[in-house]
């Protein structure tokens, strides 16, 4: 490959680096944390009428109890992630308990309280997101999986893997993805997505001859998840790659997957 060639792709790769810390920082400098700011003023007291309420460190049953408080106790709610309420006990500690153990406290008047499923309000204001998605890859099948994390109700960095099938050739891919969403309270909900990573394919030798290879690779594309109920969403997206090959050329790939993710 020419000298040409190279700082060609040299300079397009770290244009394109670049560009996402810009992006990175605009987005985030746009859009407040208004999470903490909703929460704030909106604490409610209710009474543990169970024997105990177990409080977990984390909202899921995969997270330990480390504390738990007595019946008769008062508890302070601070916010809710989907089915799990982050509390606050009489002595500061703070964790978060699950629906079913919150729709057996009372309400200051001794009153029992009910607290409805996860809505799109939750959809909105979720922070994790796990999923699955399958589709076609430059001619090829793909499957890939993908956990986000959102900064704030705007913007969110996800991670991806995905297993790419073809006729002649097999491989993998990774790489980090930022998300913007442009108007995250509705429930068909747009984004727009950025990212970078690496791929690596593997030729089948029975049909050709060729060497394995790992190549950068950088994307931009669009999309809209919907929610569908509860804790499920659908998604749906297309994103247009870049391949950073160590020939002469580059390679581009569009791409277009759909699947479904749950959040929490």
């Amino acid at each position: 490959m020419s000298e040409r060639n190279t700082t060609t792709i040299l300079l397009t790769s770290r244009s394109i680096k670049a560009l996402l810390i810009v992006v990175l920082a605009v987005l985030m400098s746009q859009s407040p944390n208004t999470a903490i700011a909703q929460v704030a003023g909106e604490y409610k007291t209710v009474t543990v009428a169970d024997p105990y309420l177990e409080m977990h460190t984390g909202p899921g049953r995969g997270y330990p109890v480390f504390h738990v408080v007595d019946r008769d106790d008062s508890i302070e709610i601070i916010m809710r992630r989907t089915d799990w309420f982050q509390v606050r006990a009489p002595d500061g500690s703070e964790g978060w308990v699950d629906r079913a153990q919150m729709e057996r406290t009372l309400q200051t008047t001794g009153s029992e309280i009910v607290f409805a499923e996860a809505n799109q309000e939750d959809f909105t204001n979720s922070r994790w997101e796990l999923g699955v998605l399958a589709g076609d890859f430059g001619g090829s099948n793909i499957i890939s999986l993908y956990g986000g994390y959102s900064i704030n109700p705007n913007v969110s960095v996800e991670v991806w893997g995905s297993q790419i099938l073809g006729n002649f050739s097999n491989g993998w891919m990774g790489s980090v993805n930022l998300t913007h969403e442009v108007w995250p309270d509705w429930r068909v909900s747009p984004f727009f997505t950025l990212g970078t990573g690496v791929i690596h394919t593997e030729p089948k030798s029975t049909i050709i001859q060729g060497e394995d290879r790992t190549d950068q690779v950088a994307h931009a594309g669009a999309g809209f998840r919907v929610y569908a109920s509860r804790r499920f969403i659908l998604r749906a997206e297309y994103k247009s790659y870049v391949v950073f090959t160590s020939r002469d050329d580059n390679e581009e790939v569009e791409e277009w997957k759909v699947g479904f993710a749950f959040f929490f």
